[in-house]
């Protein structure tokens, strides 16, 4: 039998996630070795991902050598994965989301509400700096790049008051702070997929329909919606915009936002129904975004 290949970025949780993919291969009879592959997102360290440009920042060297079928699979968070398709690549599989919620931390302060007037707050993400600086404007938000580790020694060192990072990397990972609170969705939404891992392989791979088996349904669902809102509103995942899906007890909810990284304008839509009319709510919700200025709020992004 083949021992497949898993493609992976070399950051701590990168190889947490292509590890915890590797064991649920090996859990239907696939063996799998990992290798590691530096992408241009980690090359470029000392400038805002905003201002890098383009898509697929942690993905593109990846699929490169899919398409070469140098790997077998490319083991991403499923966030960091253009909206756009590649052919012949696609999502094999979207494994269980985890906790899709983002994450307070500080060493001193208990909350966002502790912090002092003017405190510096580091963050990658232009979607959680607008979502911050509308619940406090005057916090100083701060581009915070490199790996957890790298991000959470510079918050130790005091460069930052706090920090924000995703709920489900801190808990991969065992992080502990003095002092760590997730936000509520309501509070902060997250990026479309945020939690949730995508595997990606070519179509017409010898493995692909078994490599499929590892595909949770309700995640794959969820993350679908939040991804086509995305592809309709012609976002991505450097931009200031937040959508999460959920589904509870057969109601489907899905909630968004888009705004200047500022937080000086900003729209922030919900909407609920039947799973069955999940197609009707994303197009309803799209078309609600755009008739209130949406794309012109991410055109102006674009150009900043």
């Amino acid at each position: 039998m083949k021992t497949l290949i898993i493609g992976s970025r070399g950051s701590a949780l990168a190889l947490w996630q292509a590890s915890y993919v590797q064991d649920l291969l090996e859990q239907i009879g696939l063996k799998s070795t990992i290798r590691v592959v530096k992408t241009k997102g980690d090359k470029i360290l000392d400038v805002p991902l905003a201002k890098i440009g383009g898509k697929g920042l942690f993905t593109k060297e990846l699929e490169a050598l899919l398409l070469n079928q140098e790997i077998d699979l490319a083991v991403h968070s499923l966030k960091d994965v253009p909206v756009e398709e590649l052919e012949p690549l696609t999502l094999a599989a979207i494994t269980p989301r985890a906790d899709p919620r983002d994450c307070f931390l500080s060493v001193e302060y208990p909350c966002l509400a502790d912090l002092p007037q003017g405190a510096r707050v580091g963050t990658t993400s232009l979607r959680r700096s607008m979502q911050l600086k509308r619940m406090r404007a005057d916090l100083d938000t701060l581009s915070l790049r490199g790996n957890i580790q790298t991000r959470l020694e510079r918050l130790k060192c005091g460069d930052f008051d706090a920090i924000v990072l995703a709920c489900a990397g801190v808990q991969r990972l065992g992080l502990e702070l003095p002092h760590q609170q997730p936000f509520s969705i309501k509070e902060m939404i997250p990026s479309m997929a945020q939690g949730a891992l995508g595997v990606q392989m070519r179509r017409d791979h010898p493995y692909f329909d078994q490599i499929t088996q590892l595909n949770d349904g309700t995640s794959a669902f969820v993350c679908g919606l939040e991804r086509c809102f995305v592809r309709q509103l012609g976002g991505g995942c450097q931009v200031p915009l937040g959508v999460h899906a959920s589904l509870t007890q057969d109601i489907l909810q899905i909630q968004a936002i888009v705004g200047l990284s500022d937080g000086s304008c900003v729209i922030k839509e919900r909407i609920q129904g039947q799973p069955s009319q999940a197609d009707d709510l994303i197009n309803t919700l799209v078309q609600n975004f755009l008739d209130q200025g949406a794309r012109e709020i991410l055109d102006q992004v674009t150009l900043l």
